[in-house]
């Protein structure tokens, strides 16, 4: 990785900093403009002139000092230009370049209390955090953000609920499992309890902004979005109560000096928010000294159709070979292994699936009493000893990662938790995959051992609801552009054949294309060894060769909730991967003049569009690069090019 700053001048407007109006601040590109206004410690977002964001309010309440208003503005620091390069294995690209300009806005209170309000625009959105540069080794707490989202009436919202804490299953919310609300005008939504989850999608007119967060570390609360005094306002939510580690601290708490995390929007085309990094771009770059042990890559996995009774030893055997058949890397043993199966004899798996190329992930208990889940192994991560001891003996056994399940919700000690379980499991070279947890909010590039997360409502909940099946085309969508906008998700997809005492709403190439179309640093298929062997060669064949994670992306086409065409590069090769939600057949009208001259071998649906077929043909792009795609109702596709 590396960065560096330069300094090119500052866009302001009026002299001098004492009593100035405001602080204008663009991207590179000039398309982008924040405006800063000191008297109303308050910000506004234009697009190609467009005004997209009004007038938003700034600053946080701390508990010894309001810097929310009557802040001065001591000095604006000439802007430097930001080039930041990385490179992930777990994310829509693999080399990754982010450039931005960065203002920093230098404030204090009447008290003399000093703040400096931090602004990164790039060519594709707006970051912006607080710092707190005084020195003190006394515990700081922050009561609340006075941040906000204005947003105008014509608004429409694209937005996911926060359950409330301690409801769900065995009190395991909140889990951001639940459907979207899609495509709705800003005035129609009502308030929800515990706000609406990051990535949350607006437009307005023909603009499109994607609203999260990134690099909370280990001195900050995640938060949420919950409408303000009008429902054109959307403001920062702090956990319920319930939210932490009992004992540990709920709301941010830190010595100074201090930073609070990026607020990012997303700006611009469904193109440009779909192809944006920005959710790592502005997370903290990696803390290992050695990755090189992380290995993405595809799983099988038993739970998702067989569930409890498949965690026994014969039927994990089976799995294994399932795996190593498909060329796939791991397969994962879930809830319950340490008595159905028990540690010596998942080290006879272990060693079996060694032989054949597949490492072993096991599953765990993340709780102590926040959640009232009886699954084991429980317990054995709460502490840094008991998880090096857990961690050195799975380690020893050859097991390559853990999923840690159930987590408590977003308190400042909880999300430390995460951090400190990644951190031990980096010491031993495991991968870590989190679930019943909460969003990622760029932790893979901080933590490359972090490689995949649930935070959605995935598969294993169309297996469970004939009404979820049901809903499921236009979730899977919708997910795929909020959701997994910018980090992993572990949606557990692609059922190719059937699920026991649900009938699925897609066609088996919709099924098909999610594989290519989600982005999983381990991607854990929800298809058995059985229902595999009623899938023709040229489909196994596909997925033998998919890659294990991208080097590029472009979107296609698309619309949240109604469609979703992508194509991903590795190597010398595109995979073009498309779904439609609609129930109607649509003619799809694809530029792929990127790929023009070039064939590809596509699976789709046949024309009779009988149940779980598949065929393939030969796509031709012509000189024009246009295309047309016939899908039917709950369909997909997906075209290979080398």
């Amino acid at each position: 990785m590396r960065s560096f700053f330069v300094v090119i001048g500052l866009f302001i407007v009026s002299y001098p900093v004492f009593g100035q109006k405001k602080v204008v601040m663009t991207s590179p590109d000039k398309a982008i403009e924040a405006i800063y206004y000191p008297e109303k410690v308050s910000f506004e977002v234009r697009s190609h002139r467009q005004p997209v964001l009004g007038l938003s309010k700034l600053g946080v309440i701390r508990s010894d000092a309001d810097f929310s208003r009557n802040l001065k503005v001591i000095k604006v620091r000439p802007a430097v230009f930001v080039n930041d390069a990385y490179n992930m294995k777990n994310a829509k690209k693999h080399h990754i370049v982010y450039k931005a300009l960065k203002t920093v806005i230098e404030t204090e209170t009447d008290e003399g209390k000093k703040m400096n309000i931090v602004f990164q625009l790039s060519n594709d959105g707006v970051g912006f955090r607080y710092e707190f540069p005084e020195r003190s080794d006394k515990i700081h707490y922050i009561t609340s953000e006075a941040t906000s989202f204005h947003f105008y009436p014509d608004t429409h919202v694209w937005l996911q609920p926060k359950a409330e804490s301690q409801t769900g299953f065995e009190h395991t919310n909140p889990s951001y499992e639940a459907h979207y609300i899609m495509d709705k005008p800003l005035d129609s939504i009502r308030y929800n309890k515990n706000g609406w989850v990051y990535p949350a999608m607006f437009k307005v007119k023909g603009t499109w902004m994607l609203i999260t967060e990134a690099d909370l570390g280990r001195t900050y609360c995640g938060t949420s979005l919950q409408q303000g005094d009008t429902k054109n306002d959307f403001n920062i939510n702090f956990p319920e109560a319930a939210e932490k580690i009992p004992g540990g601290a709920l709301f941010p708490e830190s010595e100074l000096p201090w930073k609070t995390p990026w607020r990012i929007i997303a700006i611009g085309s469904l193109k440009e928010i779909a192809e944006s990094t920005l959710g790592t771009d502005l997370a903290a770059p990696s803390v290992l000294n050695d990755s090189k042990f992380v290995q993405p890559g595809k799983a099988s996995w038993s739970w998702i159709l067989e569930k409890d009774n498949g965690t026994v030893f014969p039927v994990q055997k089976q799995y294994i070979d399932y795996a190593a058949n498909m060329n796939w890397n791991y397969c994962l043993i879930d809830a319950g292994w340490d008595k159905s199966i028990g540690y010596d004899s998942v080290k006879i798996l272990a060693d079996y699936a060694r032989e054949k190329n597949v490492g072993i992930l096991l599953w765990y208990n993340s709780a102590g009493n926040w959640n009232t889940v009886k699954f084991t192994p429980r317990d054995k991560l709460l502490t840094h000893e008991s998880r090096m001891a857990e961690f050195a003996r799975i380690s020893k056994m050859g097991i390559k990662g853990i999923k840690v399940d159930f987590f408590g919700g977003d308190g400042q000690s909880m999300i430390a938790y995460y951090q400190d379980i990644l951190i031990d499991a980096a010491k031993w070279h495991l991968l870590v995959n989190f679930h019943g947890a909460t969003l990622p909010r760029g932790l893979q590039r901080t933590y490359p051992n972090f490689i995949t997360a649930e935070a959605v409502l995935g598969y294993e909940m169309i297996t469970f609801s004939q009404y979820n099946a049901d809903v499921a085309p236009s979730h899977m969508i919708m997910s795929a552009f909020a959701r997994n906008a910018f980090d992993p998700m572990d949606f557990t997809p692609m059922n190719l054949y059937k699920i026991p005492n649900i009938k699925r709403a897609t066609t088996s190439a919709f099924e098909l294309a999610t594989a290519v179309v989600f982005l999983s640093g381990i991607q854990h298929y929800a298809e058995s060894p059985e229902g595999m062997t009623h899938v023709p060669s040229f489909v196994k064949d596909f997925l033998r060769k998919l890659p294990g994670y991208w080097d590029d992306v472009k979107f296609i086409s698309g619309y949240p909730g109604k469609s979703y065409v992508v194509a991903r590069k590795k190597g010398n090769s595109w995979y073009v991967a498309g779904l439609n939600a609609g129930k109607e057949d649509t003619v799809l009208h694809l530029d792929l003049s990127f790929l023009k001259g070039k064939k590809a071998e596509m699976i789709y649906t046949p024309d009779n569009n009988e149940p779980n077929s598949f065929k393939q043909k030969v796509l031709n792009i012509p000189a024009n690069g246009m295309v047309e795609v016939t899908l039917h109702g709950n369909d997909g596709f997906t075209a290979v090019f080398h």
